[in-house]
């Protein structure tokens, strides 16, 4: 039995629908993310679940216990915010105990939780500290350790990085996998970062328009994207613009132009002539070159449209200027083809 299952979960606020007919299912500590751009109802998802949201009609089961009949305070669910909503007035301690205050938890109890929780986040050391004296990533630390220390049945997680800068993302969305890991606590995470949600999820959960996309492991969601959508939002896409030149190189590589589909291929799936890959050969003329240390970023343009291609470790001798001739590679195995309706499909002539 599946510890959390949404099924077919429909959200309208008048006539639009936030949510339309969703189901997803979420195993005991794994760590599954929604990902999507803004407005695709991944928070509104979210929201339901914790009960501050109520569906138009749908089932949300945890662990055998219809949530829709559960008022949120007693969900025992988690929940970390993007804004952090620490009290600036409370120690550190105070924050992370706030929640087990109303549940009657002896004093005592409360101690050891505390710590414990601070422990698990590594801020044992300010306990007595206020908010206002620490960093951000300290200060969604704090929330992280409030959300835990009610030994929740589920964890939910709304954009808790998006205010940090670059580097600290990155840090603190590591701590945050080691931490889930470590308590082995369910958690639902929502994001927009792409590069975050492939980082730390079990499974993603790409959403667009209300509507799943897909649900796959990271290798999965970018490397067999089933949705023209999910090609292009989890990663780079080239789209081959259609004409007889695209024509005659799926020709040449034995794979159908049929009507109504739409060829692709990401940057770093094709490469330049020289650099040992295999496939057909395009004739191109660099517009763009950007060098990036480990890799370098070309804009070619070429009979079948621009292409942008990556090359891993390049070298002094590979640096080209705008207007340089070169030769793009595209192996047969790296195209992809999508419908009329932008779902993936298998196109062999």
């Amino acid at each position: 039995m599946s510890y959390l299952t949404v099924q077919n979960a429909i959200k309208r606020f008048g006539n639009f629908a936030a949510l339309n007919d969703v189901s997803i299912v979420v195993e005991k500590g794994e760590f599954f993310t929604l990902l999507g751009p803004s407005g695709c109802g991944k928070t509104t998802l979210l929201r339901s679940i914790a009960g501050f949201t109520d569906l138009t009609s749908g089932t949300i089961t945890l662990d055998n216990t219809n949530l829709r009949a559960v008022p949120p305070h007693r969900r025992d669910i988690g929940m970390v915010f993007q804004d952090y909503a620490i009290f600036p007035h409370l120690s550190v301690f105070d924050n992370v105990a706030f929640g087990l205050k109303p549940r009657k938890v002896p004093a005592a109890e409360i101690k050891t939780r505390v710590m414990q929780a601070l422990a698990a986040v590594r801020l044992e050391s300010m306990a007595e500290r206020l908010p206002a004296a620490m960093s951000g990533g300290q200060q969604q630390r704090i929330g992280l350790a409030r959300a835990m220390v009610i030994n929740p049945r589920l964890l939910l997680m709304d954009e808790p990085l998006s205010n940090l800068d670059a580097k600290l993302r990155i840090e603190l969305r590591e701590e945050i996998r080691d931490i889930q890991k470590q308590v082995d606590i369910a958690t639902i995470y929502v994001t927009h970062d792409q590069e975050e949600a492939l980082a730390i999820s079990d499974r993603i959960c790409v959403m667009s328009a209300g509507r799943i996309e897909q649900i796959g492991t990271p290798q999965e969601i970018y490397g067999d994207p089933q949705t023209r959508f999910v090609a292009g939002f989890v990663g780079t896409l080239n789209a081959l613009e259609a004409g007889s030149a695209t024509e005659g190189l799926l020709t040449r590589l034995g794979l159908s132009s049929g009507a109504g589909l739409t060829w692709a291929v990401r940057p770093e799936n094709i490469g330049l002539a020289g650099t040992g890959m295999t496939g057909e050969q395009l004739a191109g003329t660099v517009k763009k070159f950007t060098y990036l240390g480990r890799e370098a970023h070309l804009e070619v343009e070429t009979p079948v449209g621009s292409l942008v291609v990556h090359v891993a470790n390049p070298s002094r001798s590979e640096i080209l200027a705008p207007g340089a001739a070169t030769t793009v590679v595209v192996p047969r195995e790296s195209l992809m083809a999508f419908d009329a309706e932008g779902q993936r499909t298998e196109a062999e002539a």
